[in-house]
């Protein structure tokens, strides 16, 4: 008998209030909408336990394919939890990394969208530039530059 084996992660999910704010965020940052649809019924609760429900999805995926963001946009039922000014000790899923090629364009381009740097840029020896923000809802996420020896 063959073990069965981890093929690949398909996507991660954040749910948000505006879909459109974080699409026009995450294709800012570089992300391509893959697909914009909804969710519905009594099938879709069983797989998440919430019963019946009606849920609005964006799929973004990342310029090399390989990677994908699912944003939800729950109408029915209402949302009951919110973690979106969690500081980033807090336990459970936080953020996603993103890998940029100029981090400080890449903060630019995301300021009027809401961006805002939770602390500040830092460098990681000769391997990175790396920064926490925060876009809209509070949604977080970290970027990092990698960087040429010495530079």
């Amino acid at each position: 008998m063959t073990q069965s084996r981890l093929l690949r992660m398909d996507n991660v999910g954040i749910v948000v209030q505006s879909l459109d704010a974080a699409v026009a965020f995450f294709t800012e940052l570089g992300l391509t909408l893959e697909g914009r649809g909804s969710v519905a019924g009594e099938w879709a609760g069983r797989v998440t336990g919430l019963g019946d429900q009606h849920v609005e999805i964006a799929m973004m995926v990342t310029p090399d394919g390989h990677s994908r963001l699912e944003l939800s946009r729950f109408a029915h039922p209402p949302v009951v939890a919110d973690h979106r000014t969690a500081p980033v000790n807090a336990l459970g899923y936080l953020r996603a990394m993103f890998a940029v090629s100029d981090l400080d364009d890449t903060l630019a381009r995301l300021a009027p969208h809401g961006a805002q740097l939770v602390g500040e840029v830092v460098r990681y020896e000769n391997a990175y530039r790396l920064c926490y923000l925060r876009g809209p809802e509070g949604i977080l996420i970290g970027l990092a530059e990698p960087l040429a020896d010495g530079r």
